[in-house]
């Protein structure tokens, strides 16, 4: 089973995204936030560099938007004409590693660790002029616009990879098709922010932005392809709006994160570039850009942008968070605690809420981690972060083992978002862990039609196995072709998938492949999911001695997980340590009996064997 992440979770946050908490606002600690402070000044705006404009794939907009056969998405000007990027603002690689200060990396977990509440404990990396390698060999480049170009796609690898962008992109319409009504809802926003603010129409000498066609929530949830179409209308007709293109940015980055689609990423770096380009180190490019690189698994340069858009605005939430996120994602747990106190003294709410919780329950403190949902809970108004927060609430009693209750808050979530993808994901984990197999068969088929992402394909895989019907192993391996296509489809859109790929493989495919990759992503950041993925991957090619020390490491913060703690007792057993790997194959079911429909079967396995050795 894949560790528990938040990569497809949206970002929730205030639809002005900009000012301190109010004064006696609650915080996550129970805490009045203090008065407001003065923010800082807006930067100077700087000469137009031209238009660009990144369409829906959907074509939405009406606009031109070509995939080639290579699976490159290539993005198109509002004239029809490919245009170049303007100018880059991104950090250099020498500014990442002195933010992030990855040299300085112990390789040592420490007590408080977490692993993010929204990037993901995946890998971390930028991709270079020379490109990745996808998992089935598919080379990349990355040109100098941002977009990704993908070489070598003939073959069965092109095949898998064009196959699961047909699927993402069907999903895509589906999703459309029910969201019509809200674009003259943000229509009306757009208009009204433009009048308000008089926003200066194409030719204008001065950058502009029209206030309430930014608005995030607009973007949130069921909302997002609608508001993207709407937005790509707005930007027409006010090409600079920096905080229009800010907003397209981050829009994309949700669109790419929450339905499975990578190629959206090369189209949210070109839109906030140009935000950018009209208005350098303005504070919602700059959360955009770390939040676009944290989504890539970039999380050095996350952090690097997270501290300059935080410069710029010191209560700008999406940076605020995107810092904790970064931080955990390092490995730098420490510094990620006081993040996430800070931001839940300057900007208290949902966003920050959930973070806080993930923080204290890595550490093993469920109990604030519940208390802190709940409150965020109780705080949610809108559809999408009712169902955003019962999700947390969901996983949370799942991992705790408490089935029912993570149906009840998947309930809930579902009812606020029908289509909200981690909810349908972990009401079919709830229902496989109570013995509602065909439920959750059934389920995560629906999900993985629409979006076929590595933790679902992998969690339906393994439920044909364990059901051994007709036909079943060759389902299974099907789902586990199609996270080897993905990781390509991935990679060919600058994000990292080293972890992605260490977790699927070593259990479903390339046994070798998994053990690089593991090593590869352990190099980068030493995070508890990296270095159970680095057990794990020694484990399986013999080398237990080895794996022994990482195992420990995974467990050593206090984080209440029942995947890390069976890696450990299996690995405990191989090494002639039967004592240990009773104590923890036992803890593991004891947390959670239903945590992996066959790693809970081999670990019941494992003791009784262990039982009868005595």
């Amino acid at each position: 089973m894949s560790p528990r992440t938040n990569d497809g979770e949206p970002e929730r946050e205030r639809p002005s995204g900009t000012g301190p908490a109010a004064p006696g606002e609650e915080t996550a600690s129970g805490e009045a936030a203090g008065p407001p402070t003065d923010r800082p000044e807006a930067t100077d705006e700087i000469e137009d560099t031209g238009t660009i404009f990144a369409d829906d794939a959907d074509g939405a907009d009406g606009a031109d938007h070509a995939t080639g056969a290579d699976g490159t998405t290539r993005v198109d000007g509002v004239d029809g004409t490919t245009v170049a990027d303007s100018a880059d603002s991104t950090p250099s690689a020498d500014d990442a590693d002195h933010a992030t200060g990855a040299d300085d990396a112990d390789g040592t977990t420490g007590t408080d660790g977490t692993t993010s509440a929204d990037g993901t404990d995946s890998t971390h990396g930028t991709t270079g002029a020379d490109g990745a390698t996808g998992a089935d060999g598919t080379d990349s480049t990355t040109s100098a616009d941002g977009t990704a170009h993908a070489t070598g796609a003939e073959g069965a690898g092109g095949d898998r990879v064009a196959a699961v962008r047909r699927v993402a992109a069907a999903g895509r319409r589906w999703r459309s098709v029910q969201l019509g009504a809200c674009a003259a809802m943000l229509a009306v926003g757009l208009t009204a922010g433009a009048i308000a603010l008089g926003a200066v129409r194409d030719g204008g000498d001065t950058p502009v932005v029209a206030g309430a066609a930014v608005a995030p929530g607009l973007l949130a949830s069921a909302d997002l392809s609608t508001g993207i179409a709407s937005l790509q209308a707005h930007l027409r007709d006010q090409p600079r709006d920096f905080g229009g293109w800010a907003t397209l940015g981050l829009a994309y980055v949700e669109q790419a994160r929450t339905q499975g689609d990578p190629s959206r990423y090369p189209q949210a770096e070109q839109a906030l570039k140009r935000s950018l380009a009209l208005r350098p180190d303005n504070d919602q490019a700059l959360s955009g850009r770390a939040a676009l690189a944290a989504a890539r698994h970039e999380f050095g340069t996350a952090l690097a942008y997270a501290d300059r858009a935080l410069k710029q605005n010191p209560y700008n939430e999406r940076a605020l968070c995107s810092r904790i996120d970064a931080l955990v994602e390092l490995g730098r747990y420490e510094e990620a605690a006081g993040a996430a106190r800070t931001a839940d003294e300057r900007r208290p709410g949902v966003p920050v809420f959930t973070r806080y919780a993930y923080v204290h329950e890595l550490r093993g403190d469920v109990g604030t981690a519940r208390r802190v949902l709940a409150q965020a809970l109780a705080a949610s108004t809108t559809p999408g972060d009712i169902a955003y927060v019962a999700t947390q609430l969901g996983q949370l009693a799942w991992n705790q083992g408490d089935d029912d209750t993570a149906l009840t808050h998947y309930a809930r979530a579902l009812a606020a978002d029908e289509n909200y993808l981690p909810a349908l994901e972990g009401r079919a984990r709830a229902q496989a862990a109570s013995g509602r197999r065909a439920e959750a068969i059934k389920g995560l088929e629906n999900v993985v039609a629409r979006f076929p992402l590595p933790g679902p394909l992998v969690e339906l895989g393994e439920l044909y196995e364990a059901r051994g019907g007709e036909g079943d192993a060759a389902r299974a391996e099907a789902q586990y072709r199609l996270v080897d296509a993905w990781t390509a489809l991935a990679r060919a859109n600058g994000v990292n998938a080293d972890l992605d790929t260490a977790l699927a493989a070593a259990d479903h495919g390339d046994k070798a492949a998994a053990l690089r990759a593991a090593r590869a992503e352990w190099d980068r950041r030493r995070t508890v999911h990296t270095a159970d993925a680095l057990a794990w991957a020694l484990h399986v090619n013999g080398r237990d001695a080895e794996a022994l020390r990482y195992a420990r490491q995974a467990t050593a913060t206090g984080y209440r997980n029942a995947a890390l703690l069976y890696h450990r007792g299996v690995i405990e057993d191989a090494t002639g340590h039967p004592d240990d790997a009773r104590t923890h194959l036992t803890a593991a079911l004891a947390l959670n009996p239903g945590f992996s429909v066959l790693g809970a079967r081999e670990a019941r396995a494992a003791l009784k064997t262990l039982e009868a050795a005595k």
